[in-house]
C-alpha cells in the first residue's frame, strides 16, 4: 500500500510512501553501512533517515533485502504527507481511545489481532501499544484500528522534520563570507573555491539557535581601531589604550589600522549592512598599543584579567630568535591563562605568523595559548602561514581568495596600488567600509569568533577545555601522511570546525548537570562492612560494561554509584586475567542491545563511559 489515509492530531493525513528514502536502526553507525548512499537525517523517530543503494532495485525491494541481514535491527518506510516536504516516520507506537465500556479483557484482543505490545495504561479507555516484529506496518495498524467499532480514535505516534526559527543574519556582505560557510563560489567573481571549506560557523549558528551571547566579552589587542565603525561602534567595552593610558583610542594615524579587521572578522555586528562576525553578538574590549616591553606586556594581559575579558585575541608576535619570550613575559600569559574569568582562565589565541618559517610565533608557541594557523578556500595550507608542533589549529584565510573584513576610513589600502585594488584583490569595491584581508591577522581572530560561540553555549568551559575541544572537533585537511599522532605541522590538529566544538561545549555542559551521587566514605575507600544481595545471573541479555578492575574494593565504589545514579543492578564478572583475579563490572540485564545502548548514552551523558555487552560472551 503505497498511499494510506489516517488520523493524526486534529487532522486526516493523506500518506505517499517515498521512492528514495527509508529509516533505518542499526547496531553501528548507519552513515557507514555499505549498503547506504547517503544519510539525510541522523535522527527521526529514532531512526537513520538515509537512501540506500539501490543498484537498479527498487526502494522496497532493497529495504526488504536490508532488514535480512544481521547488523539492521529495524527497517522502515518513510512517508510524505500531501501537499508537504516533510518527510514522516512512524516510531512504533500507536496511541488508542476506546469506545467507552470497552472492557480491558476485549482491549486485549484487540492488541492480540495485530500482534500489538502494551506499553502504557494512560487511563481505563486510553492505552499506548507498539509494533512487535510479527505486526503490520505501524500506519497500516492504526489505519485498521480506525476502522474497527470497537476503537474511537487510533493515532500512530509520527515523527517529522520541524522548522527552526533561528534566521541567519540578513547583512548584505553575508554571501561574499566564505570562511563563514563556503558553497564553492561567491556571487559576483568566478573565481573557483572548495565547497565546504570553512569554518562551519552557520552550522554553529543553527546549533545554538542564536549568534551566540552578548555577555561574552571578546578582547583584542592590536593597533589602528576605527571606533565609529558601523559594525563595531556599538561594541566597545571598556576600551583602553596603552600608549597613551587612557580609554581614549588614538586613531587616523595610517601606520596603524590592523586592528580594525581582525575586529570585524571576529564580532562585526549583524545590523543588517556589511559583514557579520563569527560572534556578532559578543562584546568589543579594543586594547590599542602593542608592545615588547615586559611592564607594557605585564599590562595589556592584567588590564583583560581585571576587566572582564573572556577572550583575547593577538594577530601579531615575533620570529624574530632576539625577541623569545623571557620568563616574566611568559608568566603575564599564563597569570591570564589561569586566573581570569573568575579562575576558569581566559581564552588567549596568538597567530602562527606569516614568514614561512618551519617555526612559529614565539608568542603563540606559548603553552597555554591557543595557537591559529591559515588554511585557503581550498582547504589548503597557506603557503605564508608558519609550521611548527605548537600550532594548535588553522583557520580559514587567504592564499587563493582572501576574506572580507572592516575598514578603518584612514586605511590607506595596499601601497603602490590604486583605485579599488587598493583594497580590493578584483578591483571590485564592495562599499567603503570594508577591504579584502587575510594572513594569520585574519584565521587568529576568526577562532577567537568560535570560542565565543563556545563559551555562549557553555560558560563554565576553562581555558584549557576551550583549547582541548577546538582540537579534537578540528576537520582533518590535508594529506592523511601529513598528520602524526593526530597532528600536522601544518594544520596543527586540523581545520578548526565551530559546530562540532559548539556540540561538545553543549555535550559538556549537560553532562555536568547531571546528578551527583554521593557515595558514603566507607564505600569511596572500598573498606568497611557491605550487605549484599547475591543471586547468580544468567547469562543472558545486555549489559553496559564500564570497566575491569584487580582491586575489590573499586569494584564496590562503582557498585554503589552506578546502582544508585541509574537504578539498574551491577553484575560483576569473576575471571582470571594475566594470572591475577579481575572483576568485570557490567551494569543492567536488560532484554536488548538497543536498551544497553540507551543506557550506554544516559552514561555517557553523565561523564561515565561504557559500551553495550552480550552477557553471553561472559558466560
Amino acid at each position: 500500500m503505497s498511499k494510506l489515509t489516517i488520523k493524526s492530531g486534529k487532522s486526516e493525513l493523506k500518506l505517499h510512501k517515498s521512492t528514495t528514502l527509508v529509516g533505518l536502526k542499526t547496531e553501528g553507525e548507519t552513515a557507514d553501512q555499505d549498503f547506504v548512499n547517503s544519510e539525510v537525517y541522523k535522527n527521526l523517530g529514532g531512526f537513520s533517515v538515509v537512501t540506500l543503494n539501490t543498484e537498479g532495485e527498487t526502494v522496497d525491494d532493497k529495504l526488504d533485502e536490508v532488514r535480512q541481514l544481521d547488523e539492521v535491527e529495524t527497517g522502515a518506510h518513510v512517508y510524505f504527507a500531501e501537499g508537504s516536504n516533510r518527510p514522516l516516520v512512524a516510531t512504533g507506537e500507536i496511541f488508542i481511545t476506546f469506545q467507552q465500556g470497552v472492557s480491558e479483557a476485549e482491549q486485549a484482543v484487540v492488541l492480540d489481532e495485530f500482534h500489538l505490545e502494551l506499553t502504557e495504561r494512560r487511563g481505563q479507555d486510553r492505552i499506548a501499544a507498539k509494533v512487535t516484529p510479527q505486526s503490520p506496518n505501524p500506519l497500516k495498524v492504526a489505519a485498521a484500528l480506525q476502522a474497527i467499532s470497537l476503537v474511537k480514535f487510533a493515532e500512530p505516534d509520527l515523527d517529522t522534520v520541524l522548522d527552526e526559527y533561528f534566521t541567519p543574519p540578513a547583512d548584505n556582505l553575508l554571501g561574499q563570507q566564505w570562511h563563514l560557510v563556503n558553497s564553492g563560489a561567491l556571487p559576483d567573481t568566478n573565481y573557483p573555491l572548495r565547497k565546504g571549506a570553512d569554518a562551519k560557523v552557520l552550522d554553529a549558528w543553527r546549533r545554538l539557535g542564536s549568534t551566540g551571547a552578548a555577555n561574552v566579552v571578546i578582547a583584542v589587542i592590536d593597533n589602528g581601531f576605527d571606533t565609529t565603525h558601523p559594525d563595531l561602534k556599538d561594541k566597545i567595552f571598556k576600551p583602553y589604550d596603552l600608549w597613551n593610558q587612557s580609554t581614549l583610542l588614538l586613531q587616523g594615524d595610517v601606520r596603524y589600522a590592523h586592528g580594525t579587521p581582525c575586529a570585524g572578522i571576529a564580532i562585526a555586528a549583524a545590523n543588517g549592512q556589511g559583514i557579520v562576525g563569527v560572534a556578532p553578538n559578543a562584546q568589543f574590549m579594543p586594547i590599542s598599543g602593542t608592545s615588547y616591553a615586559l611592564r607594557a606586556t605585564e599590562q595589556m594581559f592584567d588590564y583583560c584579567i581585571n576587566n572582564g575579558a573572556d577572550i583575547i585575541s593577538c594577530s601579531w608576535g615575533a620570529t624574530d630568535a632576539a625577541f623569545a619570550l623571557g620568563p616574566d613575559k611568559e608568566n603575564a600569559i599564563a597569570k591570564a591563562a589561569r586566573q581570569g574569568r573568575g579562575g576558569k582562565g581566559c581564552v588567549i589565541l596568538f597567530a602562527t605568523g606569516n614568514e614561512d618559517l618551519d617555526y612559529i610565533n614565539f608568542y603563540a608557541a606559548h603553552p597555554d595559548v591557543i595557537a591559529v594557523a591559515a588554511s585557503t578556500s581550498r582547504d589548503e595550507h597557506a603557503g605564508y602561514s608558519n609550521r611548527g608542533r605548537q600550532v594548535s589549529v588553522c583557520a580559514p584565510s587567504n592564499g587563493d581568495w582572501p576574506v572580507i573584513s572592516t575598514r578603518a576610513w584612514w586605511d590607506p589600502g595596499v601601497t603602490g596600488e590604486v583605485g579599488n585594488y587598493k583594497y580590493w584583490r578584483d578591483g571590485v569595491s564592495r562599499g567603503q567600509y570594508y577591504k579584502h584581508f587575510g594572513g594569520t591577522s585574519a584565521s587568529t581572530p576568526l577562532v577567537a569568533g568560535v570560542c565565543a560561540l563556545m563559551l555562549s553555549a557553555n560558560p563554565d568551559l576553562t581555558a584549557k577545555e576551550v583549547k582541548e575541544i577546538l582540537q579534537s572537533t578540528a576537520d582533518k585537511i590535508g594529506a592523511p601522511s601529513e598528520y602524526t599522532n593526530g597532528h600536522s605541522v601544518k594544520y596543527g590538529y586540523g581545520r578548526v570546525n565551530a559546530d562540532r566544538a559548539v556540540a561538545e561545549a553543549i555535550r559538556r555542559r549537560d553532562a555536568a548537570k547531571a546528578p551527583v551521587v554521593e557515595v558514603p566514605a566507607a564505600v569511596s575507600s572500598g573498606k568497611g562492612l557491605f550487605r549484599f544481595d547475591v543471586r547468580r545471573q544468567a547469562a543472558e541479555g545486555w549489559g553496559v560494561q564500564v570497566g575491569v578492575y584487580y582491586d575489590y574494593g573499586n569494584v564496590l565504589i562503582q557498585a554503589e554509584r552506578l546502582q544508585s545514579q541509574f537504578g539498574q543492578p551491577a553484575i560483576v564478572h569473576i575471571s582470571e586475567l594475566q594470572g591475577k583475579t579481575a572483576y568485570r563490572v557490567v551494569l543492567g540485564a536488560l532484554k536488548s542491545v538497543n536498551e544497553a545502548k540507551a543506557l550506554a548514552e544516559r552514561m555517557k551523558t553523565a561523564g561515565i563511559n561504557g559500551f553495550a555487552k552480550n552477557l553471553k560472551d561472559l558466560a
